[in-house]
């Protein structure tokens, strides 16, 4: 089907939610997008939704059944509520640290954008059909991978870390090809913008600084209003996306969340965790660990992460030259230079915050790296390890085995819970406060690769429960409720040889 196909079997229903629709992103201009249709997808049917995305959109309980409002029918491209305007954007990027040129939307399609009472939002349907930037995909997403990226975007959400939402996916009996074929779906997502770096390189070198300006000065506007005002809004703006993108690395590491594929067209302006492909995160610590089993040269690795965040930083302050000029380079330098304390104190703290510690103390980084580095050496569980240690106990003579046996050194074992111990001590920890503060912020629950899979293989056979279910556990993953669950423990020896990638 090519794309004018479309544009024929693509109904505006009469009704729909009570939406106030802005689509601020057409104003830019026909550079920045080509409007269209999205391509109908047959037979669809409902897979998974997110209730908790549909309260931040502001929808009604019954938004699914409704007769007339037929979101179905929306959410699978075959129809549009009045006030919807489906756009592709374009953009550019670097892929792989290699400039790869014009990309842009080639597989999603923004329905446009509207008031909620969470502020402005960006709906956009991924596996909409083809667009202008298809290039030579088929504008498809398969079921497999809607899944992951509907679970993760909720699952990152109730970990409290910046992200995309996802509202909902239909599936199809539509065959489309990957490895293997696969049935058809797509996933509704939901952002403040889906803005990237990759739009400010694309304007940058085309060597187009009015569509550039007018990019940065809407970002600003809409996004950034604190920097309207400074000396030089845009090193301004800069310094606040360094800032975000920083912070994310630093919560990205702590949960042991792993991309797999950070392209400066796969980074949010808005420092928000976008683009769920070839992600996982850890089970053994390993800092080596590539989640993207296309990513041959490691690149993406969970610790490169925070390096190749500032790498892209700098890709987006290049686009920004021509904006902040020759005589400001020295303070677009500065603001780059920032990143690398700013993420290094975000993740002390949450380092520290792990470890129950409540104070900074000067011993405490040299009792941490010992903690990661017998970690790394035997592969020990990221999760159930942060998580057990909440039980610690500084008692004389307490039993710390649930924690410390996760440990095959028995010298470490002895010598690091020692150092540990007299550490609470100094700041007169009290078990019972420091434990529920630490299950704040050490999940029980993580989406491992074996729980998606698992959830992806019982809707592959027609049975979508299990995705419905595990997103509950996601969007509540400190709830020590889950601690004896299996959702909770080690994953089975099967899940060595899951592979994930770029089509995942």
């Amino acid at each position: 089907m090519n794309i004018d196909d479309a544009t024929t079997q693509v109904s505006t229903l009469t009704a729909g939610p009570a939406w106030h629709w802005r689509n601020r992103f057409h104003a830019l201009g026909a550079e920045f997008h080509t409007e269209l249709p999205p391509q109908p997808l047959p037979s669809p049917h409902w897979v998974a939704h997110s209730d908790s995305c549909a309260e931040l959109l502001g929808l009604p309980a019954d938004w699914l059944t409704r007769a007339d409002w037929n979101a179905l029918a929306v959410f699978s491209g075959n129809a549009l509520w009045p006030g919807m305007r489906p756009l592709a954007s374009v953009y550019s990027g670097h892929q792989f640290g290699v400039w790869a040129g014009q990309l842009g939307d080639g597989r999603a399609l923004s329905l446009g954008e509207i008031d909620t009472p969470n502020g402005p939002q960006e709906l956009q349907l991924k596996g909409a059909g083809l667009t202008p930037y298809s290039r030579m995909g088929d504008g498809r997403a398969v079921l497999r991978s809607s899944i992951r990226e509907f679970l993760c975007s909720e699952a990152m959400y109730g970990l409290g870390i910046p992200t995309t939402r996802a509202l909902c996916i239909t599936g199809s009996p539509m065959p489309v090809l990957r490895e293997t074929l696969e049935t058809a779906a797509v996933v509704t997502r939901v952002a403040p913008s889906f803005i990237r770096f990759g739009h400010f390189e694309h304007f940058s070198q085309r060597a187009e600084p009015d569509a550039l300006q007018r990019l940065a000065d809407f970002v600003i506007e809409h996004h950034y209003p604190e920097c309207r005002d400074a000396p030089q809004p845009y090193v301004a703006l800069l310094t606040e996306v360094a800032r975000r993108t920083a912070e994310l690395m630093a919560q990205w590491q702590a949960v042991g969340f792993c991309h797999g594929v950070m392209n400066t067209d796969n980074m949010s302006i808005l420092g928000l965790t976008i683009d769920y492909g070839p992600f996982g995160f850890l089970d053994g610590y390993d800092p080596a660990h590539i989640c993207n089993h296309t990513d041959r040269q490691g690149r993406y690795a969970y610790a490169s992460q925070p390096n190749v965040g500032f790498w892209n930083l700098h890709a987006l302050a290049q686009g920004l030259m021509p904006l902040i000029g020759n005589d400001h380079t020295d303070a677009a330098l500065a603001a780059l230079e920032a990143y690398k304390q700013i993420y290094t104190d975000a993740m002390r703290l949450r380092l520290r915050r792990k470890c129950g510690f409540t104070t900074a103390r000067k011993d405490d980084a040299g009792l941490i790296d010992a903690l990661l580095k017998q970690m790394a050496d035997e592969q020990t569980d990221h999760t159930l390890l942060f998580r057990r240690l909440a039980t610690f106990s500084t008692a004389e003579g307490a039993d710390n085995s649930a924690v410390m046996g996760l440990f095959n050194d028995p010298q470490f074992r002895e010598r690091w819970a020692a150092a540990y111990t007299e550490r609470l001590r100094a700041e007169h920890s009290d078990d019972a406060q420091r434990a529920t503060a630490m299950n704040r912020v050490n999940p029980s629950v993580v989406l491992r690769n074996h729980l998606a899979e698992a959830a992806i293989r019982q809707a592959q056979a027609g049975d979508f429960s299990e995705v419905q279910r595990l997103l509950k556990v996601l969007q509540n993953p400190f709830d020590e409720r889950h601690d004896t669950s299996a959702d909770a423990g080690f994953p089975p020896a099967w899940a060595q040889h899951i592979e994930v990638s770029c089509s995942s």
